[in-house]
């Protein structure tokens, strides 16, 4: 079923569907600009897109099976709200749905004042949707991580005493642009010896040394679809506690991706791989959850993570990674991503998983 019919089936009190939000708007029309309106009524589809992106919306729609009509902006057809205000006139609607996670106070006000109808809460529309990845979005998100998995094996050989993290977080942003990546999925995370021990460290001007921890989190964002990441790596050398603290967290990530499978809870899955931790004397240093969705954003929903108690559904993307941070120390994180089965959940990170000593 296309994805404006499944919209459609979905309006329950609302008669249309304002979508504003870039991400939202390239799910729905399969084209991504910075600015524009996709409307969605129960008898029509419409993409309204200013001058800079008239021709390639054009072309763009063309190609979408989801048969949208495209509206330009301009001195002649008026604003964005003019043109949705007269298509709204047209089939005589005055209850429509907005994405309530995606626009600002101020936003709302304005489509309030200029629409004339009434703003029915509708982003749960889709939330539920986006959940659930098609076989294309699929076939997307494993070429991404794929690209992935190649930038990471590269990156062993750029890791070495002396080199700066920030040095190593620009070769990764390099690397995905030079192999054909429209960007980063997110700024890469380079962490090393007691720099690890923060989940979310900024890269900085430290060196590496030898016997360091490095955590390396980061991911692309190919053909519109993000990847994400996580390795530690040692160099040099490593003691017994850090092979200790790999081996745990490399266990509670196993456990939680075996957890993962249609119809069980996130909560669950987060618990299952927390428990591995909590049960090794470390609870106290896994603070986070245990993954989020991902799709063409890099966090979306469902979550992996102790506030989800909602049932996995099966053909969901989450990412799978655990981490113990052990202050003024060193951490350790181990990031997968994986697709959500009525089964076993299938992981499509390929990287080796075993403790890696440069």
């Amino acid at each position: 079923m296309k994805v404006i019919e499944k919209i459609r089936e979905r309006l329950g009190g609302a008669e249309a569907l304002l979508l504003i939000s870039p991400v939202n708007r390239r799910y729905v029309s399969g084209f991504a600009s910075s600015d524009g309106m996709a409307l969605i009524t129960q008898n029509s589809a419409h993409l309204i897109v200013d001058s800079r992106y008239i021709l390639a919306a054009r072309e763009s729609v063309q190609l979408n099976e989801n048969g949208l009509t495209v509206h330009l902006t301009g001195a002649i057809n008026g604003t964005f709200t003019e043109i949705v205000k007269r298509l709204l006139h047209v089939e005589q609607i005055t209850r429509v749905g907005f994405e309530e996670d995606y626009i600002s106070f101020a936003q709302h006000k304005n489509l309030l004042g200029k629409l004339e109808c009434e703003l029915i809460p509708c982003g749960y529309i889709l939330t539920e949707l986006r959940s659930v990845k098609s076989e294309e979005e699929l076939r997307r998100l494993r070429a991404a991580q794929a690209l992935t998995d190649e930038v990471f094996t590269e990156m062993l050989s750029v890791i070495c005493p002396g080199v700066t993290e920030k040095r190593i977080a620009a070769e990764i942003t390099y690397r995905f642009l030079l192999k054909g990546a429209q960007n980063v999925s997110f700024d890469p995370i380079v962490a090393s010896g007691t720099n690890s021990a923060k989940p979310h460290a900024v890269p900085s001007d430290k060196e590496i040394q030898r016997g360091d921890f490095v955590t390396l989190d980061f991911g692309c964002i190919l053909d519109g679809y993000c990847s994400d990441m996580t390795r530690t790596v040692a160099v040099g050398a490593v003691t017994e506690e850090q092979k200790l603290i790999y081996q745990t967290v490399l266990r509670a990530q196993s456990a939680g991706v075996a957890a993962a499978r249609a119809g069980v809870t996130g909560k669950s899955v987060h618990e299952a791989a927390a428990a591995v931790i909590a049960d090794a004397g470390y609870g106290e240093f896994f603070g986070h959850g245990f993954g989020h969705g991902l799709g063409l954003e890099i966090h979306e929903r469902p979550n992996a993570a102790p506030s989800w108690d909602k049932p996995l559904p099966e053909g969901a993307v989450i990412s799978a990674e655990p981490g113990i941070y052990l202050p003024d120390k060193f951490g350790v994180r181990i990031e997968d991503v994986i697709i959500v089965r009525s089964g076993n959940a299938e992981d499509i990170t390929n990287s080796a998983k075993d403790l890696i000593v440069l």
